[in-house]
């Protein structure tokens, strides 16, 4: 319990034996005992409502043993039989291609074959919920809201099916579909197809939120940030184009790569984003800087960041795993393996709260263990893979009354609802500007004058000069005055003048 607290401390303590002010003494000592107080209370949470802890492979402290060299075979013999299960391969060689989906519990999967096959899977059964073919080209397929509702980019257009294979609603407006991504907290699909065009339609109303150009042309290369809902793009000339649905132009234009590229991943604390390009670099990149961490060797097709942080890399027939276990945001090699020969990877995804990576792959799509990947705790409230009909009913209702607008998104969520420190000056009222030159005539009134001889200091030249202060005092006030009457005559007679006559007023010379 004592490390647990420790877990959650604030750093050393200050040092209030050093301390002469009574006062701040007081003050960091009651400040803490709040921290301490906290503290605790977090370590007991973690006991009680967090009970499951995560864990890496570990090898011996010699350095002899590798994690990368562990098979999974190895792995598989020594866990339960439970997650033995997990690890298994589907072999579909006639519809492949295939992509993968997760829902945000895990629970159930959708996986879309490119000649046609769609199948929803529920993982805590492993029993087949529904399969059909369409019997056209898919290019990718998304989960909505939850596993009730799956959008499909077909050869056409992009389709939304309902957990029993009915087809709902053709999306013509979007075109020929390549990547499909989903909005959870705005209820927005968005999709980007081969004319390089970016599409935002509201799932709820049906309402085209945002038809936007790119101009960069094809790709198929697209991901949404968890942080803060902005979507990615990844175009052939090495710049990836960060989107909101109310910008016609990109919020961020980046330069990644010399060439094109080819895979993009975002951390789900948003902060931390992954490109891959042709010239055989991975780049993690800090969003908060705009800056590279850290660059990796590898050619890569497929990148997928899990919950705790581990980023999964693949090409060809091989997956590899890279991990930030010291928690210095410097990655290396963790986890290795590789698919039978000839299978080519199309996409890896991790399931959410298992130690588990999805890879589809040209031969159909497999499953393997990859320990420390996934949350060990869920929320319930967030994501909960055990929730009946009746919760996920519930759940929907109340993420429907928590719908946010499309202007919401922005590069940093934290800024809405926040004040402006910055105010606007109170204009000053009639009675004040009258008491403000009063003031300055009685002050150049009662200015003292200087005694002269020979005849300067007669009452008639003191009155003069005492004129002239007086009329000095008031001239910066009546040329405010006259300044402002000018400017509301000339509004007055922009407004107020007939369209008629408007060719006869005076225009401004244009400077060239």
């Amino acid at each position: 319990m004592d490390m647990k607290v420790k877990k959650y401390l604030r750093g050393e303590g200050a040092n209030l034996e050093a301390l002469k002010d009574k006062k701040l003494k007081g003050q960091l000592a009651v400040k803490e005992e709040l921290y301490g107080k906290s503290a605790t209370a977090a370590a007991k949470a973690e006991k009680w409502l967090m009970p499951s802890e995560g864990g890496y492979l570990e090898v011996d402290d010699k350095g002899i043993e590798k994690t990368w060299r562990i098979k999974q075979e190895a792995i598989a013999r020594e866990v339960d039989i439970l997650s033995s299960r997990k690890q298994y391969d589907i072999v579909l060689p006639d519809f492949g291609p295939y992509t993968l989906e997760f829902t945000s519990s895990g629970r159930y999967m959708a996986a879309a074959g490119r000649k046609g096959h769609l199948a929803i899977v529920d993982m805590k059964n492993m029993k087949l919920v529904k399969e059909l073919q369409v019997r056209e080209t898919v290019r990718d397929v998304i989960f909505l809201h939850n596993e009730q509702f799956f959008a499909a980019a077909q050869k056409k257009y992009p389709y939304i099916y309902n957990r029993d294979g009915t087809e709902l609603h053709c999306l013509k407006e979007h075109g020929a579909v390549l990547k499909l991504q989903f909005l959870r907290n705005h209820f927005l699909l968005a999709s980007i197809n081969k004319f390089g065009q970016l599409h935002y339609q509201d799932v709820t109303t049906g309402q085209m939120v945002g038809n936007l150009r790119t101009g960069l042309g094809r790709t198929d290369v697209m991901q949404v940030n968890p942080f803060n809902s902005v979507v990615a793009v990844g175009h052939s000339g090495g710049t990836v184009s960060m989107w909101k649905p109310t910008s016609a132009a990109p919020l961020v234009k980046m330069l990644c790569h010399p060439g094109p590229v080819t895979a993009l991943a975002f951390h789900s604390n948003g902060h931390l984003m992954a490109t891959a390009g042709m010239e055989r670099k991975i780049k993690i990149w800090d969003l908060r800087k705009f800056e590279v961490l850290q660059t990796l060797p590898g050619h890569c097709k497929a990148l997928d960041f899990s919950q705790k942080g581990l980023l999964a890399a693949a090409t060809g027939s091989f997956v590899q795993v890279f991990g930030d276990l010291s928690g210095s945001q410097n990655y290396s090699r963790y986890m290795n393996h590789s698919i039978a020969k000839g299978y080519q990877v199309k996409k890896v995804a991790f399931r959410p709260y298992e130690d588990v990576l999805g890879i589809g792959h040209s031969m159909g799509w497999s499953s393997i263990l990859i320990p420390g990947s996934g949350e060990p705790n869920f929320d319930s409230w967030v994501a909960n893979p055990f929730e009946t009909s009746k919760q996920r009913r519930e759940k929907e209702v109340r993420s429907l009354l928590d719908k946010l607008p499309p202007e919401t998104i922005m590069l940093d969520p934290t800024k809405i609802g926040t004040v402006r420190s910055t105010r606007k000056k109170e204009q000053p009222t009639k009675e004040d500007k009258e008491a403000e030159m009063e003031a300055a005539i009685d002050e150049a009134k009662s200015m003292p004058m200087k005694k002269k001889t020979k005849g300067r200091s007669k009452p008639s030249k003191i009155a003069k000069k005492k004129q002239e202060a007086v009329e000095k005092a008031k001239k910066p006030f009546l040329e405010q005055q006259m300044n402002e009457f000018s400017k509301k005559r000339k509004l007055t007679e922009e407004t107020q003048l007939p369209k008629s006559l408007e060719r006869f007023v005076r225009k401004k010379a244009v400077v060239a």
